[in-house]
């Protein structure tokens, strides 16, 4: 019997009103766009250029969650020290943090003056107000999502496979590569999208951090924040296109791989 069969009648009426509370302003939001000059709003000159570093900085800072996330992800999952366990709060805490917080963090670790922000500045690197600082910024409020992510895929893979492996002679790093990953691909996949999905709508910790530098730091939210004085037709129809990316983004790469192997 399927398990739709078993839920009472009156748990569809929360979800109901929950789809419409999402859905709702979406369709505000396009039903207020000026279709007629809808492309002529989203084809200038600082549309595209905010657009296209959005996608760069996106898809640099998702590499990064990987990088990183993979490695903090099956820690988290397989560690059994207690100092792990402990660091794990930290870890996830970008999750309820307000980007501006997350900003001005960042701000004062890696900016001029920050923490460690002064000495690269005295061997010649500067972080704050760059590309880069976008870069970081997008991965510190999305790393979290990756490691939670992979972190559930690798609780529910268990480690059996590994210590067959193991015992059939394999070395840690073989393992590492032609059993674990290949077992954390799904999960790797459903991570890599929301972490994508979230550093492509990030704003605050971006803005705090990295400024909004046309062509360099400015991207595609910063634009629309802009453009809601200047030109709010302009700033609805990127609202609506940055909706319709991280959408294509969810849908299309991510759909299966979030639903389970199950969905059909």
């Amino acid at each position: 019997m399927s398990s739709l069969t078993n839920l009472p009648r009156w748990v569809y009426v929360p979800a109901a009103i929950g789809t419409v509370f999402i859905g709702l302003p979406l369709v505000a939001t396009a039903a207020k766009v000026d279709w007629p000059h809808f492309w002529s709003l989203i084809s200038s000159e600082s549309s595209a250029t905010a657009l296209l570093l959005s996608l760069k900085t996106a898809a640099a800072s998702t590499a990064v969650c990987v990088v990183l996330g993979v490695p903090m992800a099956l820690v988290l999952a397989r560690s059994q020290l207690r100092v792990v366990r402990l660091l794990r709060p930290l870890i996830l805490l970008p999750l309820v943090l307000p980007p501006v917080v997350g900003g001005i963090a960042l701000l004062y670790a890696f900016g001029r003056l920050g923490l460690v922000g002064r000495f690269l500045e005295t061997a010649g690197v500067s972080m704050a107000f760059s590309t880069t600082a976008v870069v970081m910024a997008q991965t510190f409020v999305s790393l979290p999502f990756l490691v939670i992510s992979l972190e559930g895929a690798a609780r529910s893979a268990g480690g059996d496979y590994e210590v067959v492996a193991a015992t059939l002679g394999a070395r840690p790093t073989t393992v590492w590569w032609r059993v674990t990953l290949p077992l954390l691909v799904p999960g790797l996949v459903s991570g890599a999208v929301l972490a994508f999905a979230r550093a492509l709508g990030e704003f605050g910790a971006t803005l705090t951090f990295a400024g909004s530098l046309q062509g360099v730091t400015r991207t595609l939210p910063l634009e629309i924040y802009l453009q809601r004085v200047d030109d709010p037709n302009a700033a609805v129809a990127l609202s609506l296109l940055l909706v319709a990316v991280a959408a294509l983004v969810v849908l299309g790469l991510g759909s299966r791989r979030l639903t389970g192997p199950d969905a059909r």
